[in-house]
């Protein structure tokens, strides 16, 4: 993050999209407690792992918080991103961020915001066309919530057999217990955070 300056008595900060046609630009951020950004190295990583899978998905970016996910894969070619926030400062950033992406000409085609509590927001039928391909999960940390998150995407069908799962939570952390046809495609740890790419096993859900 740069150093925070001040707009409409808001401290704030930026992050940068490291890849894809916005490669460069720079979101403003909050800065809040408990707004942990996805630091470069991990979105790195990350957007490699999935490099051939970004173009023209439908992505999830659950507790978007900065929105750098959801913004890295918009930059990398997603057709839509759907940014679920609680904060309704966090959103109007999140909003002023993608309207300044529409005016420069860059890709935001259905991607929206929506203010809400992101386990509420799970927890509602969702159809098969409506499932997600990509889902990006870095709730809070130290308040029990990817569990609870994980429960509501496989109970109310958010995920479809080609779901591509992505998980962040603090170091030192069990991955919450996942169904025996989920696999870990990809894991790493920085100094602060765990990190990993899951997807359901093809020979057993076809």
């Amino acid at each position: 993050m740069t150093r925070p300056k001040r707009t409409t008595g808001q401290a704030t900060g930026q992050v940068r999209i490291i890849g894809g046609e916005a490669r460069g630009r720079k979101l403003t951020v909050l800065e809040r407690p408990g707004l942990r950004p996805t630091s470069d190295r991990v979105r790195e990583t990350l957007f490699n792992w999935l490099q051939f899978d970004i173009a023209g998905k439908q992505c999830l970016d659950a507790f978007a918080g900065s929105g750098a996910l959801g913004f890295e894969a918009l930059s990398r070619g997603a057709a839509s991103v759907t940014f679920l926030e609680q904060s309704p400062n966090v959103v109007a950033c999140l909003q002023a961020n993608l309207v300044q992406w529409q005016h420069a000409g860059l890709a935001t085609a259905r991607s929206r915001v929506i203010t809400t509590d992101t386990l509420q927001w799970l927890q509602q039928p969702c159809s098969a066309d409506q499932a997600f391909d990509i889902i990006f999960v870095d709730p809070p940390f130290m308040l029990g919530l990817l569990a609870q998150t994980l429960e509501r995407l496989q109970t109310f069908g958010w995920m479809h057999a080609q779901t591509w799962l992505y998980l962040e939570q603090e170091k030192g952390q069990t991955w919450p217990s996942m169904p025996s046809h989920w696999y870990c495609h990809r894991e790493k740890t920085t100094s602060q955070v765990s990190y990993s790419l899951w997807r359901q096993d093809s020979e057993v859900t076809d």
